[in-house]
């Protein structure tokens, strides 16, 4: 479950959100352990709220895109630093093959898979609510129920 797991711009790496103070935020970095206020001015954002630019005109949301890393990958890190940029885009397309490759640059790529290898690394391997989890395969299998009385 990725809620409260943020992204701070000009920080390294990523940060579970501990408390709420005045004006700041408690997060503890996932690389570390160390506590660290997160201020107002700061930009930080929520991984559940980041998405990836479709071929469609949409977007999947991240935690959709961590699952599909995760069971391509069997759980196991991403080498990225052995992978050039050619690569990596391919890579990623064997994943995710309707992102679209006009507005989802390379970069964005190799900051997902390092995203995806910290993450497995500080032990998060659920990427999705429950609840959210639940919900989806529930909707999964009504629209199989309704297309199997159509035939």
């Amino acid at each position: 479950m990725i809620n409260n797991i943020l992204s701070i711009s000009g920080k390294q790496g990523l940060f579970k959100l501990v408390n709420q103070g005045k004006n700041m935020l408690i997060v503890e970095s996932l690389l570390t352990g160390k506590r660290t206020p997160a201020y107002a001015h700061d930009k930080v954002v929520a991984l559940s709220d980041i998405s990836i630019y479709t071929n469609d005109g949409g977007d999947r949301p991240l935690a959709d895109i961590l699952e599909d890393i995760k069971a391509y990958t069997e759980g196991q890190p991403v080498d990225v630093k052995a992978m050039d940029d050619a690569d990596l885009r391919k890579y990623f397309g064997q994943i995710m093959p309707d992102f679209d490759s006009d507005r989802v640059y390379t970069n964005d790529i190799r900051k997902l898979f390092n995203w995806y290898n910290q993450l497995i690394a500080a032990g998060v391997t659920e990427f999705k609510d429950n609840e959210i989890a639940e919900d989806e395969a529930a909707e999964a299998a009504e629209k199989a129920d309704e297309e199997a009385t159509e035939k």
